[in-house]
């Protein structure tokens, strides 16, 4: 769980005065871009000379550049499966912080021309279902909503990321896919979100740990800290998550 001096920093705002001209490598989750693109923004603005540098992908995509050698300071997958795998193999340092939770949704372009009202509806003859891998932690968690539901989908694709997944209900190549909540959310109006009962069998959380190959320890829990504070539990409420350190 988050360390006192983590929280404590959160709220500090600008206090670092070694941060002239550097970077900071994020790697996280494709669900959590908007959120963290606008905290990375901030973040900047409370740190001169800091330059925050994302790369967004599937989990266990971003997990495989960290394992072949891709430096980076903090990492923020979509579930704690992917984060044990970063510390176990020595990448991530310290304990991770949960500083948020997901569940899935069921994505439909606005005008749901397949009549899809339930999970079993995506196991309708013609209904084109995409799904995330189950590698990927939307992947797993597609999964287990499927054995709570008691159904098997046959989903016409299987993406690396839920941004994948999203892409292409957008698009209107498929008729319904299963994203997170927060990505029917960040939307805004181009798909529809379809609640299930069983979305609660599979609630993932988000860690955020810093990375042995972090060049700045203090930086990256600086930022550790200023998601896991009252700005960024704020900014991750607004987006849709249910956070972990919620105000009082």
């Amino acid at each position: 769980m988050a360390s006192t001096a983590l929280l404590s920093a959160a709220g500090c705002g600008s206090d670092d005065d070694q941060t002239s001209s550097k970077t900071l490598t994020v790697f996280a989750a494709a669900s959590l871009k908007p959120t963290f693109t606008a905290l990375g923004t901030r973040f900047e603005a409370e740190h001169p000379g800091v330059k925050v540098k994302f790369n967004f992908a599937g989990s266990s995509d971003l997990l495989a550049q960290l394992q072949q050698g891709a430096r980076a300071d903090v990492f923020a997958p979509a579930d704690s499966a992917t984060m044990k795998k970063a510390t176990d193999s020595g990448l991530a340092v310290g304990k991770p912080i949960v500083v948020a939770s997901n569940t899935l949704q069921i994505a439909v372009p606005p005008t749901n021309p397949a009549d899809v009202n339930s999970l079993a509806d995506l196991t309708g003859p013609g209904v084109k279902v995409v799904v995330c891998a189950p590698q990927v932690p939307c992947g797993a968690a597609a999964q287990l909503v499927q054995r709570a539901a008691g159904v098997t989908l046959k989903p016409v694709s299987e993406e690396s990321s839920v941004t994948g997944v999203m892409g292409k209900v957008v698009s209107g190549e498929a008729d319904a896919g299963l994203v997170y909540r927060t990505d029917v959310k960040a939307a805004a109006g181009k798909v529809k979100g379809i609640d299930f009962a069983q979305s609660s069998s599979a609630v993932n959380e988000y860690p955020v740990a810093a990375l042995r190959t972090s060049a700045d320890a203090d930086l990256a829990d600086s930022f550790i800290g200023a998601v896991a504070g009252p700005q960024g539990q704020r900014a991750l409420a607004d987006a849709g998550f249910r956070v972990a350190f919620p105000a009082e």
